[in-house]
């Protein structure tokens, strides 16, 4: 790897910018340099948000993405705002609980039923993020699992830590 540009986004709510915060971190656990921004509406939820990470093996020399090598829609809205962003070469990873419409893109695309299994497996759409991060994994060996436990760890509470980690090894086995 040298430089990978990575866009989470979808709606406030979505956990969008907490799963920025555990990719970034994942990376830097693996010894990568990783830069991370995170934008969101002025609501908390349901106004837009992306998490933006840069990932390494050398210096960042600019913080902010401009064409994502990977981008993932958690939201149809964040599809189809997000797709003139994203490279022909890249991968397209779309939550298709929510995205019913996939934008046109010679990208490599996967659908993942994140928010659907969220709510089926833990009755909480709230972990579809993590699901997101498992798949991401699991395509792209963007970082090691291990560097994803430990970054989960290190970043959600303890009253949803086990909810978490059992989310992204979920999320892991739905690209097997």
């Amino acid at each position: 790897m040298k430089k990978i540009e990575i866009r989470i986004s979808g709606l406030g709510g979505q956990g969008v910018v907490l799963a920025g915060q555990v990719l970034a971190r994942a990376a830097v656990y693996d010894r990568k340099n990783a830069v991370l921004t995170q934008s969101y509406g002025a609501e908390a939820r349901g106004s837009t948000a992306k998490s933006e990470i840069i990932i390494s093996d050398g210096k960042i020399g600019f913080p902010i993405v401009r064409k994502c090598d990977v981008l993932v829609a958690m939201s149809q809205e964040a599809a189809e705002k997000n797709i003139t962003d994203l490279k022909e070469d890249g991968i397209l990873l779309v939550d298709s609980s929510n995205v019913k419409k996939v934008p046109e893109t010679k990208a490599q695309t996967f659908k993942i039923p994140a928010t659907e299994t969220a709510e089926k497996v833990f009755e909480a759409k709230i972990y579809a993020n993590m699901i997101m991060l498992g798949a991401l994994t699991n395509i792209t060996k963007i970082a090691n699992v291990e560097s994803f436990i430990v970054a989960i760890k290190e970043t959600v509470t303890k009253q949803i830590l086990d909810a978490n980690l059992s989310a992204y090894k979920k999320g892991l086995s739905l690209t097997v």
